[in-house]
């Protein structure tokens, strides 16, 4: 799941995180609470961890890039547990969290076949009445010009509904933005 030289700087620069703690996650969580225990799946730099830490009692991410699992440990002592591996075979425990989220990686997960594995698991790590909600790009000419070199398969958000609900979700909102859509689902 690689990402070109510039998306990875882009992806660690303040100019992200504070676009990401200001306008992404405030926009894709709007009325969702975390609860207790919540998974971050694909936190990759962090960007997202300060806002999340006000948000959850704790935060788990779970990274499947082992050099960057290994720098959220350095620079999140503390804040994260921080746990390497594949949101697509997550080794967690089942129903071990009250919410999972993830922002803008599903275009990372290298097939539909995949994502539709991480769907799945998500709702398995899920506890009973737990929510599953993030955001993605949508596909546009400069989604896909930042993207060049990088592993990118966009999230069609008018198939999203479908396939969350074939894994078993419940009460699925999608919306779209200008250039990005948010989605949050149940686990009944």
């Amino acid at each position: 799941m690689g990402m070109n030289y510039f998306h990875q700087l882009c992806c660690r620069s303040s100019l992200w995180e504070r676009a990401s703690a200001t306008r992404i996650v405030p926009w894709a969580l709007d009325g969702v609470e975390l609860g207790d225990r919540a998974l971050e799946v694909g936190p990759g730099y962090g960007a997202n961890v300060g806002t999340l830490r006000g948000r959850a009692g704790a935060l788990t991410g779970l990274e499947i890039d082992g050099g960057l699992a290994a720098r959220l440990r350095e620079r999140q002592a503390g804040r994260m547990r921080v746990i390497e591996g594949d949101g697509t075979a997550m080794p967690l425990s089942d129903k071990e969290f009250d919410s999972v989220v993830c922002f803008t990686m599903l275009h990372h997960v290298p097939s539909p076949v995949q994502q539709d594995e991480l769907f799945a698991e998500a709702f398995r790590v899920l506890s009973p009445q737990g929510v599953f909600a993030g955001s993605d790009g949508l596909d546009r000419l400069a989604f896909r010009l930042m993207h060049i070199g990088d592993t990118c398969v966009p999230v069609p958000p008018v198939t999203l509904s479908d396939r969350l609900s074939r894994v078993g979700f419940r009460d699925v909102e999608i919306e779209t933005g200008a250039t990005m859509f948010r989605f949050r689902a149940r686990r009944p």
